[in-house]
C-alpha cells in the first residue's frame, strides 16, 4: 500500500505541475480572467490532495496498513478527479454540465481527511 500510495501521488503531483504550467502559458490568454481563476482553483486543490496521497502512503509506512488509509487515499485521488477534472472542463473545455460534480470531489476530500484523522486518533498501538 505505502509503495502504491507514493506512486500515486507522485503523479498527482506532477500531472499539477504540468496542468498548472499548461494553464499559465497556454490557457490564460484564451479562455479569460475568470475562468483561470477556475482553473488554478482546480491545480490548487490538486496539488493539496496530490501531497495529502503521499502523506497517507507515510502514515500505512509509520502506523501501518489500514481500510481508513487505504480508504483516505482512494478518497483524495477520487476527489482529485471529480472536483480537479471538472474545474478543468469547466474553464478550458466550458462543460457547464461539470458544475454538480464539483462538490462530490469536494465531499470526497472531506471524507478522505476525515478518515485520516480518525486513524490518526485510533488507539492502535
Amino acid at each position: 500500500m505505502q509503495r502504491t500510495y507514493a506512486g500515486i501521488g507522485a503523479v498527482v503531483m506532477l500531472l499539477a505541475v504540468a496542468l498548472g504550467a499548461f494553464g499559465a502559458h497556454m490557457l490564460k490568454a484564451k479562455i479569460g480572467e475568470t475562468a483561470i481563476g477556475t482553473y488554478e482553483t482546480g491545480v490548487h486543490y490538486q496539488m493539496i490532495h496530490g501531497i495529502a496521497i503521499l502523506l497517507t502512503a507515510f502514515f500505512a509506512g509509520q502506523w501501518g496498513e489500514s481500510g481508513r488509509l487505504r480508504w483516505a487515499g482512494r478518497l483524495f485521488l477520487l476527489g482529485v478527479i471529480l472536483f480537479s477534472g471538472s474545474l478543468y472542463g469547466l474553464a478550458a473545455l466550458h462543460w457547464t454540465w461539470l458544475g454538480p460534480v464539483t462538490p462530490l470531489g469536494g465531499v470526497s476530500f472531506i471524507a478522505g481527511w476525515l478518515l485520516l484523522a480518525l486513524e490518526a486518533w485510533s488507539k492502535k498501538a
